[in-house]
């Protein structure tokens, strides 16, 4: 017959393979969408295009969403996000000064965007950032990468390293610029989920994007991007063209709760890139729409905690849960919890211990994870010991 220092020690090793079988099951963040598009996408005379909702990253469109084509000046989006996010952790300064070395310098030739930073001259980081994202400098855009990295090389090596942590699988990067370089393309999926995360991710910043001209060194320059004057839903982000990638433009647009993302690759001229924008959206938005399915924070339900000084814990959303579908399905959409089978003590508040999916006719559109609420401390030996008697003989029956 076992002793009591034996069977307290199988007791804990089986309480711990119980976790270690637990955290096994955890599940990550998902989403999936089976969507039914209610009308046709618009036929575009261009290379690639993507509508993404901004919400969900759902892709409502696409012509040749991952091919690889050259970026132009989109690529500055990574350059302006690298400098944004560095600005948010606290590693660059708004008024850290940058000098404009000569490897850097613009000479102005007629091809070329320029900040216009005199030789040897400085501009400080926030300059630097409104003349890559308005003016569109390629002189800034390099001055900012050596700053960062010392050189352009490295620097675009981060951009790579940025790149693949967003889930950018179809970019790669050779300069800060854009400029027509081999081996340097990204394709409008991956200048879409660039564009969501700028959004998300650099707040602060955003606005930039949407500022119509900026003026540096007496010289004042307009954003490129023509819907920011026409269409006053649009906020963003990036125009593009080289001879190589033709006319290209990343745009955003919020009217109401719903915000698209457009990335227009390779037409004929500055009004084909805005009208196939202008196209695009409004086919989006008359098309489809953002639900709230659940709001965040609120108990959905409560579930049963084994070895916890509660028995049980409140289970909700820790974000609002949106979904973006074809107009006029929302009343049909349906929901189901999953709980994972056995939740364990110690939980975290926000740990991840389930999902909400939604439905429509019958198909998954979206899950989100379900996560507690509040905290469960762990119980005390004996509380423990008796939850493990429990749980022996339910396993059982």
């Amino acid at each position: 017959m076992l002793g009591s220092s034996a069977l307290l020690k199988i007791l804990d090793q089986l309480e711990m393979t119980l976790k270690s079988a637990l955290a096994a099951l955890v599940l990550l963040p998902s989403f999936s969408y089976a969507a039914t598009v209610l009308s046709t996408p618009p036929e575009l005379n261009n290379k690639s295009y993507v509508l993404m909702d901004y919400e969900t990253g759902q892709i409502l469109a696409s012509k040749n969403e991952n091919e690889h084509l050259a970026p132009a000046s989109m690529t500055k989006m990574m350059t302006s996000y690298i400098i944004e996010q560095k600005l948010l952790k606290g590693e660059l300064t708004e008024g850290e000064q940058v000098r404009m070395n000569e490897s850097a310098w613009c000479r102005g030739s007629s091809s070329e965007s320029c900040m216009y930073v005199p030789l040897n001259g400085t501009a400080t980081v926030l300059e630097m950032l409104r003349g890559i994202i308005v003016q569109s400098g390629n002189d800034a855009s390099k001055a900012m990468a050596e700053h960062v990295a010392g050189n352009e090389g490295t620097f675009a090596h981060m951009m790579n390293q940025e790149a693949k942590r967003l889930g950018m699988v179809n970019t790669h990067f050779m300069n800060s610029t854009g400029l027509p370089a081999e081996g340097h393309y990204s394709s409008a999926k991956d200048m879409a989920l660039l564009a969501q995360h700028i959004i998300k991710d650099s707040s602060k910043y955003y606005p930039i994007y949407s500022e119509k001209e900026f003026t540096f060194n007496g010289i004042k320059q307009g954003n490129r991007n023509a819907l920011l004057y026409t269409d006053p839903s649009v906020d963003g982000l990036k125009t593009g063209h080289t001879s190589e990638a033709g006319y290209c433009l990343t745009t955003s647009s919020k009217r109401g709760p719903m915000r698209l993302i457009s990335v227009i690759f390779g037409t004929n001229s500055v009004n084909e890139r805005a009208n196939q924008t202008r196209t695009l959206l409004a086919w989006g938005f008359s098309n489809f729409e953002t639900v709230n399915v659940q709001p965040a924070n609120q108990v959905l339900a409560k579930a049963k905690v084994w070895f916890g000084k509660e028995n049980e814990v409140q289970i909700g959303l820790a974000e609002n849960f949106n979904v973006t579908m074809p107009k006029g399905q929302a009343d049909n959409i349906k929901t189901q919890l999953v709980v994972q089978p056995k939740l364990n003590a110690p939980l975290q508040k926000g740990q991840v211990v389930g999902k909400l999916v939604a439905t429509l006719d019958g198909k998954v559109i979206a899950e989100k994870p379900l996560v507690a609420l509040k905290p469960v401390e762990e119980a005390g030996f004996f509380s423990r010991l008796i939850d493990h008697i429990k749980q022996f003989f339910s396993n059982l029956f």
